[in-house]
């Protein structure tokens, strides 16, 4: 959250959270012809520029100035109201419930996209390999997205008891506990001695970007999702001999 004005909304803390949320159409703009009040959509919240060089090449989310609704300015899901551009609103199909889209429960269109997306731009083919370091939201997104796909093994690492039933139940073919198994050698006996084809993280800790790199097989795939609260290390030699 900006503790300077942001260079876009031009606000800073205190701000209305909530970057995950939907709701339903009260005014419209005098422009606005293609929605009406009334319907119900769900907000894509991420605020650009669209100036700079990622926007003009469509990577909105790489924007050198993004920030999200909720987070950057401009009210939230926890406001009562919000303005928010034509751009960022989707209408909600009738067959989906407000409260899978994120009116009353935690928003879950927003990280569903952020799992799809990060499965999209690796390299997974069908009867592949995966490992997720994490077993929350995002995590879980993964895991649906890699079953859509055809990942061949979802191997999960979680510590949280609750996570790891979730993790289960929502497709993964095994979970371990990295405080009670050494994860890569059991990544490599579940994989064929090689490691995972990719690993996804969505932890953002230090000890989890360790396992992810020595789980991986040669040639294989690391695809950060988390967002670090701290600066994180690596061996650059690692990455060469195993390319």
């Amino acid at each position: 959250m900006p503790t300077t004005p942001h260079p876009i909304t031009n606000e800073q803390v205190p701000l209305t959270l909530g970057h995950e949320f939907s709701g339903t159409i009260e005014e419209v703009g005098e422009d606005v012809q293609d929605i009406k009040v009334g319907a119900r959509v769900t907000v894509q919240p991420i605020i650009y520029d669209g100036t700079c060089g990622a926007c003009k090449e469509g990577y909105i989310n790489c924007c050198d100035s993004n920030g999200f609704v909720g987070l950057s300015g401009w009210g939230g899901g926890l406001s009562e109201h919000v303005v928010i551009p034509r751009k960022a609103v989707y209408t909600i199909p009738e067959s989906m419930s407000m409260e899978v889209a994120g009116s009353r429960t935690p928003a879950l269109v927003e990280p569903l996209a952020v799992g799809w997306h990060a499965v999209k731009i690796s390299p997974l083919k069908a009867g592949d390999s995966v490992l997720i370091l994490g077993g929350g939201p995002i995590g879980l997104a993964v895991i649906q997205a890699l079953r859509a796909k055809g990942a061949d093994k979802i191997i999960v690492s979680e510590v949280a008891p609750r996570r790891k039933e979730f993790a289960k139940q929502f497709g993964a073919n095994y979970v371990v506990d990295p405080t009670k198994e050494d994860v890569v050698k059991r990544i490599k006996e579940l994989c064929d001695g090689q490691g995972a084809h990719v690993v996804f993280d969505a932890a953002g800790v230090q000890p989890g970007l360790d396992v992810a790199i020595l789980a991986l097989r040669a040639r294989g795939t690391l695809v950060n999702i988390a967002v670090w609260e701290k600066n994180a290390t690596i061996t650059p030699n690692q990455f060469l001999f195993r390319e």
